[in-house]
């Protein structure tokens, strides 16, 4: 099973992971998305614009918006011909070199995130189901780190949530993490930004600090409440969150574990169902803002005390 990033060392920051500025079709310039996000109390973000070539392949040094308590990551949204529904993909990935040169145009989606993987990039497979993702793209995607599970900006069309999809590949055994994101481009006719974030633990705001922490799937997600620790022993899981409506784990066999009730804080469900497999938690708050941890891989004997 993999570290949980509940006992690392240092602290969680909030950030957002896939963001659009008027370097591609956003609404706000790289400096004031940047204080959108650090107003609303935001740790860390990356300007991920659309890398193509209708806006000259831009990717936004930042450096300059980083401020005391407040950093940036480099990165873009990467695309190449195509998926099964759709003309391009849509990649993520955050923490690119500047230099990161435009797709060659033999250059297919799997190729170009994998050249991204290798210059340093966290990579992403952004909102699939808004982009109508077959399973197959998805397993041809092999240089992701993680799935978008959740797009705020694409559950305006109700695909904002990408789990069945996840599920689907973890039971396959694809070990990605999962992260949720606002996609945000905070144009008049799009929801609100800061609706969907991840909580991500390192021990400073140090870009590259951060970009372990994701890489090693140090972080939860979110769309409000709080996940404050995941512990496991041979047999049950104990989650212990902000207050909660209801906790739930579900994982590798159809079924869930529920705890159900008002202010809920403090659960322990049982493990036996996900044994051999992978289980996920999730907490949904009272106005039905849900948070995710990481999939928790689980070997098929137990190991009391594992964490």
């Amino acid at each position: 099973m993999q570290s949980l990033p509940f006992d690392q060392p240092g602290r969680f920051w909030r950030g957002n992971l896939h963001t659009h500025s008027d370097q591609s079709d956003g609404a706000l310039s790289p400096e004031m998305t940047a204080q959108y996000y650090r107003d609303a109390g935001y740790d860390f973000l990356a300007v991920t614009d659309h890398f193509r070539a209708e806006y000259g392949f831009p990717l936004t040094d930042t450096t300059s918006l980083r401020t005391e308590g407040f950093t940036t990551l480099f990165g873009a949204e990467l695309h190449a011909p195509r998926t099964e529904a759709g003309p391009s993909w849509h990649i993520v990935a955050v923490g690119l070199p500047l230099d990161f040169a435009p797709p060659a145009p033999e250059e297919n989606g799997p190729q170009l995130a994998r050249r991204a993987r290798a210059a340093g990039a966290y990579v992403g497979m952004a909102h699939p189901a808004a982009s109508l993702l077959s399973i197959a793209d998805a397993e041809s995607l092999d240089a992701a780190h993680a799935v978008e599970v959740y797009n705020a900006l694409a559950a305006r069309e109700d695909r904002g949530d990408s789990w069945h999809l996840t599920d689907v590949l973890l039971n396959r055994g694809h070990r990605l993490h999962a992260y949720a994101a606002d996609d945000a481009h905070l144009q008049p006719q799009d929801p609100p930004g800061c609706a969907a974030w991840v909580q991500v633990r390192a021990e400073s705001l140090e870009p590259d600090q951060l970009l372990a922490a994701l890489k090693a799937g140090h972080y939860y997600s979110s769309t409000g409440p709080e996940l404050l620790d995941v512990s496991l022993t041979s047999e049950h899981i104990t989650v212990r969150c902000s207050p909660a409506r209801k906790v739930l784990i579900t994982g590798g066999a159809p079924g869930a574990q529920v705890v159900q009730g008002k202010d809920l804080t403090d659960c322990t469900l049982p493990l036996a169902m996900f044994r051999g497999g992978f289980c996920r938690v999730t907490v949904e708050d009272d106005t039905g803002g849900r948070a995710w941890s990481n999939p928790i891989h689980l070997a098929p004997t137990a190991g009391a005390g594992t964490r």
